[in-house]
């Protein structure tokens, strides 16, 4: 069994993906902040890792807070399409989505100091 390659499919997906980064840009004001962040970081990362496998995880951590500050708006407009009234497992989901960025952002400067000093 042959297996064809869905070209509309593909693009459709990639329309789809394009679609949040703008509204991830525009309405999402720790998103912007973290994309500016990572955008200035990444030359710094290129400059100071020594080797290739030093940049790619340098930049790796910063793209990971970008990965998981997208879930996390997600997770935030689920639960506020759901229903605007204080509900314990709403606040739930939101807090374990913003301590998921939380502990990614952690992570930046862990990775960042271990391989800058160490």
């Amino acid at each position: 069994m042959s297996r064809v390659i869905d070209v509309k499919r593909i693009f459709r997906a990639m329309k789809y993906s394009i679609d949040g980064l703008k509204i991830a840009t525009t309405n999402q004001v720790s998103f912007r902040l973290e994309l500016i962040l990572g955008s200035l970081l990444i030359p710094i990362a290129i400059w100071l890792g020594k080797n290739g496998l030093e940049m790619a995880l340098m930049i790796s951590v910063l793209i990971l807070v970008l990965i998981v500050e997208l879930i996390n708006s997600a997770i935030e407009a689920t639960v506020d399409r759901i229903g605007s009234d204080d509900n314990a497992l709403s606040k739930h989901a939101k807090d374990l989505g913003s301590s998921a960025v939380f502990v990614s952002l952690i992570n930046v400067p862990l990775v960042w100091s271990l391989i800058i000093f160490i």
